[in-house]
């Protein structure tokens, strides 16, 4: 990790389901998890590529409704891959922003917004 980097916490409910969205849609990788006892919200890293994200479910880590924009540069590549996998509960595609950008925004089961982004 270099210096400046930023790891973005996001709230999370439900592991499983954030397993579903994260691990088997998105495509990252369960780095580590961290659980104090049995039966207590528990904490995830998960990372694809240079991508770095933290799941929480702790209630003071971090609010629902979050935004986080993570530069992607093949961006399109990305869209063919989560195009391939149909997954019901999201059909997100590259849009061209006036702002010159690409971006693929996908909100999660929690209503936090990933925007994938790259230059147009």
């Amino acid at each position: 990790m270099q210096s400046g980097s930023i790891t973005p916490i996001l709230r999370i409910f439900d592991v499983v389901l954030a397993q579903s969205f994260y691990l088997d849609f998105l495509g990252f990788q369960l780095d580590w998890q961290h659980q104090f006892e049995d039966n207590f919200p528990l904490y995830l890293q998960i990372s694809k590529d240079d991508c770095i994200i933290h799941l929480s479910e702790h209630f003071g880590d971090a609010s629902p409704h979050s935004a986080i924009r993570i530069y992607w540069e093949h961006i399109y590549e990305l869209h063919s891959e989560l195009s391939q996998k149909d997954y019901k509960f999201s059909k997100p595609q590259v849009e061209k922003t006036d702002w010159e950008t690409l971006e693929l925004s996908i909100t999660d089961p929690f209503s936090n917004r990933l925007i994938f982004w790259a230059d147009a």
